[in-house]
């Protein structure tokens, strides 16, 4: 059942963003381990910047490919303790990328990749398509 609009899934996403960039200080993460986090951080804002939908400004990357990006991404962050071979040596850092990427995917499955882009609320809650 797909129950994220593509609207609350870029307020989604800037909270992901903010999540990123927090990472370092929230869970004591340095070195390599915070670079990546605020790397990943700045990717992520560009990438939703630049999505066809509500809550995107370019909109150079349709809202489908972002999807696919997100999916890719959010394998990757699965991965990546066993790929880059600290799963064993910071726990912390491991279980962080990993619930990460489990979001990604839970995100992923949850979205309406689908759905109309262009549609906004105009008073009262009515949904109108945005003609632009």
């Amino acid at each position: 059942m797909k129950v994220i609009s593509p609207r609350v899934h870029g307020m989604l996403d800037y909270g992901t963003i903010l999540l990123f960039a927090l990472a370092p200080t929230l869970f004591d993460l340095d070195g390599t381990y915070a670079t990546v986090c605020y790397i990943l951080a700045a990717g992520y804002l560009v990438v939703t910047l630049l999505t066809d939908f509500p809550m995107g400004m370019a909109h150079l990357i349709s809202f489908p490919m972002h999807g696919w990006l997100e999916l890719i991404s959010g394998i990757a962050l699965l991965a990546a303790p066993f790929l880059f071979g600290f799963a064993d040596d910071n726990e912390t850092a491991r279980n962080f990328f990993m619930a990460m990427g489990a979001l990604f995917v839970g995100s992923w499955m949850l979205t309406d990749w689908r759905a109309d882009t262009h549609t906004q609320t105009h008073g009262h809650g009515t949904m109108m398509p945005n003609h632009h």
